[in-house]
């Protein structure tokens, strides 16, 4: 049989809430399905309902901007409320200039503002509501797979993605922020390609390339399937975490 890599977006996916329990939401969507999880399985999460159900929501109405947000600010043309949520988000500014913030996040990898976000946000009451990244991705990760194994019996892997622009490259693309049971880079140095010669310094951004895959089936808009199952990876399960994605800052040419 050729290789074949099987994505199925769970259809109906409620709104989450803070407070929510993804497990059994996503347990309900698969039983709705007939669909069982099988040994092997990665279940692929968008950040935005994580967060949402860990309750990372602000009201900007309720921030008090520092100055390093009003001076920043000025520089960017962006609300100092949300700005003083992006700092506090991050470890330091990289680049900024009008409309446009990039930082390093305090989970240590650089993204536009700190992954703060205001679309498909809705509080609980009136008011200009944004959302945070979870605080631990891989620790959500972890908690979600650990309970999706007890109940199904299998041995999965879930991965959080979220979209990221990248460096000299024009659009989004969905990224791995936080990841449990998934090996999140494959060293394929040492292995011989197609004509037995041995490979240097090929490695694999597992995990980067699952979330892109899930990512075309999420959408970005009105799509409304946050929630993905992939089956059929042509690689093991495997630990994995989002710091084996980071590159350190001495090996970093450009910074």
């Amino acid at each position: 049989m050729p290789a074949a890599l099987k994505l199925i977006a769970l259809p109906g996916f409620p709104l989450v809430k803070p407070g929510d329990n993804l497990s059994q939401l996503i347990l309900a969507s698969l039983e709705k399905m007939e669909e069982r999880l099988e040994d092997g399985d990665v279940m692929v999460l968008a950040q935005k309902i994580v967060s949402k159900a860990e309750d990372r929501l602000v009201n900007l109405d309720t921030v008090e901007p520092g100055q390093a947000a009003f001076d920043l600010a000025e520089q960017t043309g962006k609300d100092p409320r949300l700005l003083e949520v992006i700092l506090g988000e991050s470890a330091g500014v990289v680049r900024a200039r009008r409309g446009l913030v990039i930082v390093q996040h305090k989970l240590g990898f650089i993204c536009a503002n700190a992954g703060v976000d205001h679309s498909n946000v809705e509080g609980p009451n009136r008011g200009d509501w944004v959302l945070m990244l979870p605080e631990n991705p891989d620790a959500s990760a972890t908690r979600l797979r650990a309970a999706l194994e007890a109940a199904s019996g299998a041995r999965i892997g879930v991965l959080i993605i979220d979209s990221h622009g990248r460096a000299w490259r024009n659009g989004t693309v969905g990224i791995a922020i936080g990841m449990s049971g998934f090996p999140a880079v494959l060293d394929l140095r040492g292995c011989p390609d197609l004509f037995g010669d041995t490979l240097q310094s090929t490695q694999v951004g597992a995990a980067d390339e699952a979330a892109a895959a899930a990512s075309i089936l999420m959408g970005q808009a009105d799509e409304g399937l946050p929630v993905i199952l992939m089956r059929g990876l042509p690689y093991a399960l495997g630990d994995g975490s989002l710091t084996d994605l980071l590159r350190a800052e001495e090996e970093d040419l450009f910074r």
